[in-house]
């Protein structure tokens, strides 16, 4: 099966967009009986089978059985995987495998290769790479094109004997390409003064880039989206704030969301306009190479044309890596964006524990193994979860990648291959977070009882009007009202009633109630999406 088969073309543009087609993740193979995520694979005893740990620990189990199940380890499934993300939450991440995976980086490897040779035979001074025909072009377009599994496979195969991933995909092009006259006689022209960084920087650019766009960015927006709703839904329902976890200024449900709403626009924002660089300079960054054999030729010129029909951005000063600075630019916006998230999680946690939530339940779903009674808020509590698990790769790579040895050392080499860890711990967040606001209910009547019972929060605007007019010590009349005793709405009424200020100011103050002091908090959740178009 292919995959990309529809992904023929990189956009131009050097920043993250949002409007990318994603390749088909449907045509990935699926995982057969002996590797499927939805089999039990080991082959147990029948007096044990349904309990595969007391069937691997047993003292009872045959040298064959247990030479039988350490075979079934070996094959992936959900109960093998060591990461939960290609186990238990395999289904909720699948999306960023044909991105952030080995396959995709192999996939983005030889479609670099490809497209450089591309590149080199429209430069006049080498000759010994002519224009290709339509037709030649069109077969290794065809060979990005029907890139698929087994390809990857083979190119694995090759790299057993080589012990170069990027050697490998050389090698794979050279075979592959034999069957194409014009091409053959080009074959060593495939990863023409490149060293391996060349081709991995633009392949993990375009991976960070297609997967952002393609699958990170749709569900951050559906998050935005879903507030800006539900803010506007509920702005005018009155809830009590509480500053240090005390009775404080009323707001409105709508305004309080809204605010999480605005705050994940402008870091959506932030990660979409930081410019994915690419550099293609040679072994430390001069085109040494590339200058000997061919002098006449602008190397830095011809680079920049290279990169940058690869929609990315070119990076000119290089060691022989490209830098990684934008990576950390991103990862430190993606790392702000889940910490405002967790804020959210944490907020609507407390919400639902104040009853201010009702969760809408399914039948069949089981809250407490014990408490028949209860609804865990579980979708928060798992997406603050994983977005700790993100955030933690995700910082790692933001401080380690920007610093490299001299030239060149390897620690990037095996750090970057979890670019996709973090980000898919964010996106199995983004959906928890998503799948609880789905079961949100709003409980009006929890509260208004919450409200009616801190008439002291209307100290606030009375001891502010005394001021107005000029009553001396306001601020510590009220204090001496409210502060350590119960307060009530005739209590409140009585204090106002025997203030020297004019009429009409105690008959506005006499309207006032904790329901109604909520300033412009609901002209502010109406206007949230205004707000967030203005970003």
């Amino acid at each position: 099966m292919e995959l990309f088969a529809s992904f023929s073309t990189i956009s131009n543009s050097s920043t993250f967009n949002p409007v990318l087609t994603p390749p088909p993740t449907s045509s990935l193979p699926p995982r057969s009986s002996s590797s499927s995520h939805a089999s039990f694979p080991f082959h147990t005893p029948s007096s044990l089978r349904g309990c595969a740990c007391r069937a691997l620990l047993s003292t009872h189990t045959t040298p064959k059985e247990k030479n039988d199940m350490s075979s079934d380890l070996n094959q992936l499934s959900a109960l093998t995987a060591l990461s939960p993300l290609d186990g238990r939450y395999w289904a909720k991440v699948k999306e960023l495998t044909p991105f952030m995976s080995e396959y995709g980086l192999i996939y983005y490897r030889l479609l670099v290769e490809i497209k450089w040779l591309l590149k080199l035979s429209q430069i006049p001074e080498v000759v010994e790479v002519p224009s290709f025909s339509e037709d030649a072009k069109s077969f290794l377009q065809g060979v990005i094109d029907g890139f698929s599994v087994n390809d990857a496979l083979e190119i694995k195969n090759i790299e057993k004997v080589t012990n170069h991933d990027v050697k490998a995909v050389e090698y794979f092009l050279k075979q592959k390409c034999q069957s194409n006259a014009e091409v053959a006689k080009v074959l060593e022209f495939f990863h023409f003064a490149c060293t391996s960084e060349d081709i991995n920087n633009l392949a993990h650019g375009l991976m960070l880039k297609e997967a952002m766009g393609s699958v990170v960015f749709p569900v951050m927006d559906k998050i935005i989206k879903s507030l800006c709703n539900m803010a506007k839904d509920n702005a005018q329902v009155p809830m009590l704030s509480r500053t240090h976890g005390q009775p404080a200024s009323p707001t409105t449900l709508g305004k309080e969301i809204a605010i999480f709403a605005v705050r994940l626009s402008r870091e959506r924002k932030e990660l979409s306009q930081v410019e994915i660089l690419g550099k293609f300079a040679g072994a430390v960054g001069n085109y040494n190479a590339h200058v000997v054999a061919y002098p006449d030729v602008n190397w830095p010129q011809i680079a920049e044309e290279f990169v940058k029909s690869l929609g990315l951005s070119f990076n000119p000063y290089v060691p022989q890596i490209e830098t990684h600075d934008y990576m950390a630019k991103l990862f430190h916006s993606l790392i702000q964006f889940n910490n405002i998230l967790i804020d959210f999680d944490r907020d609507v946690w407390g919400y639902i524990s104040l009853g201010y939530f009702k969760q809408i339940t399914k039948a069949g779903e089981i809250g407490s193994s014990t408490m028949p009674h209860k609804v865990n808020p579980i979708d928060f509590e798992n997406s603050e979860g994983n977005l700790g698990v993100a955030n933690g790769g995700l910082s790692h790579l933001s401080m380690k990648l920007p610093i490299s040895r001299w030239q060149r050392d390897l620690t990037d080499s095996t750090v970057l291959r979890n670019m996709g860890v973090g980000i898919g711990h964010s996106l199995l967040a983004y959906k928890s977070t998503l799948q609880g606001i789905g079961k949100l209910q709003v409980n009006e009547a929890r509260l208004s009882e919450d409200l009616n019972q801190c008439w002291e929060v209307l100290a606030e605007p009375i001891q502010t009007v005394m001021r107005r007019y000029g009553v001396p010590e306001p601020y510590e009349k009220l204090k001496e009202l409210t502060r350590g005793r119960a307060v009530t709405k005739e209590s409140i009424r009585d204090f106002i009633e025997g203030l020297d200020i004019p009429e009409t100011a105690k008959t506005n103050l006499f309207k006032l109630t904790p329901d109604t002091y909520v300033g412009a908090a609901v002209e502010l959740a109406r206007n949230v999406e205004h707000a967030v178009d203005m970003l």
